[in-house]
């Protein structure tokens, strides 16, 4: 059996922009992604701090350092340019995985979505 877990959280990023008219997915800044320990395609569940709004999409990589955090396709209309948001990262793992981890990685960044602080997973010895 198999359960699913957060393994990351970018805590309060900004939305830089909404398409609507683009296929769908969420485009995230490489360098939160790596910090994060999330990779494109992955799942995520994002929460608008503004509306209470939460969708789940996947990951596409933005370009390294400019702070993109992009809604593109249908969620376009529930988030906005200057939305905070919360974005969890998913992913299955075994319930003795799932114990081991002591929680996800979580990304602290600024209004501009520029890491202030990384608190890593804490795994046990």
């Amino acid at each position: 059996m198999l359960v699913n877990v957060c393994i990351a959280k970018l805590h309060r990023a900004t939305v830089t922009g909404a398409d609507l008219n683009y296929v769908g997915s969420i485009t995230i800044d490489e360098v939160l992604l790596e910090q994060a320990g999330l990779v494109p395609g992955q799942l995520v569940q994002i929460t608008n701090v503004s509306n209470a709004v939460l969708w789940r999409t996947y990951i596409l990589a933005g370009e390294k350092g400019k702070g993109d955090i992009i809604l593109n396709g249908p969620p376009a209309r529930l988030f906005q340019k200057g939305d905070k948001v919360v974005i969890l990262g998913e992913a299955w793992v075994t319930p003795e995985e799932a114990k081991n981890m002591g929680g996800p990685t979580v990304v602290f960044v600024d209004d501009k979505n520029q890491i202030t602080e990384v608190k890593k997973r804490w795994r046990p010895e």
